[in-house]
C-alpha cells in the first residue's frame, strides 16, 4: 500500500490519501482523543504522541499535529499506523461516519435548498481537497450558520474562506444571504 501525503492550507494539518476508500462516504470528526471511541483508527493516530486532531473524509485521512512537533517526526508513525490499520482489514468507524450536511429535509424552504445544494456541489468538494469538511447548521434572516471541520477547522485562512469565499458564492447564487458566520 502506498499512502500519498498532502499539505493543506492548515500548517498544522496534513492530508493522507491511502489509495482507497476511508469511509462510506460521510465524514468523522475527532477534534480530541475522548471522541474518538467510535474510531479504532482514530484512536490508533492519538496514540501517536503529538496527534491533536483526526478527521476521516471518504477517501482521505487529516491529522492534525501539535504546536510543538514537526511533521518530519510526526509523518512516519502516522503514515504506519494508517497502513497497518488499513492492510489488517480493520474497521475504521464502528457504525456510520457523520452525515449531518442537511442533504433532504423535506421541510427546507427553497432558498435553504439552494444553499444546501450550493455548498454540497461547490463548496464541499473544494474544502475536501483540503483535507476537511463544512457543515450547515441554518439560516436565519439572511445569515448562513457554518462549522468548519478538519483541515479547516482552526486554519488561519478559515476566515477568508468564509468571508470571502462562501459568502460571495453564497450571496452570488442566492440573493437573501446576506453573511455566512462560523458556529463553533
Amino acid at each position: 500500500m502506498f499512502i500519498q501525503t498532502e499539505a493543506t492550507p492548515n500548517p498544522a494539518t496534513l492530508k493522507f490519501l491511502p489509495g482507497r476508500p476511508v469511509t462510506s462516504g460521510g465524514t468523522a470528526d475527532f477534534p480530541t482523543p475522548e471522541d474518538s471511541g467510535r474510531s479504532p483508527l482514530a484512536q490508533r493516530l492519538f496514540a501517536i504522541d503529538g496527534v491533536r486532531g483526526v478527521f476521516l473524509g471518504s477517501d482521505f485521512i487529516s491529522v492534525t499535529k501539535a504546536d510543538d512537533r514537526e511533521w518530519y517526526a510526526l509523518k512516519p508513525p502516522i503514515l504506519g499506523a494508517i497502513m497497518e490499520h488499513l492492510t489488517a482489514g480493520q474497521p475504521v468507524i464502528v457504525g456510520e461516519a457523520d452525515d449531518d450536511h442537511g442533504e433532504g429535509a423535506a421541510e427546507d424552504s427553497e432558498i435553504v435548498s439552494q444553499i444546501k445544494e450550493l455548498l454540497n456541489t461547490r463548496v464541499r468538494p473544494a474544502v475536501a481537497q483540503d483535507g476537511g469538511d463544512i457543515l450547515f447548521h441554518g439560516f436565519d434572516r439572511g445569515v448562513v450558520y457554518l462549522t468548519m471541520r478538519g483541515a479547516c477547522a482552526g486554519c488561519p485562512s478559515s476566515t477568508a474562506t468564509l468571508k470571502a469565499g462562501i459568502e460571495n458564492l453564497l450571496r452570488h447564487y442566492v440573493p437573501e444571504v446576506t453573511e455566512v458566520r462560523q458556529v463553533v
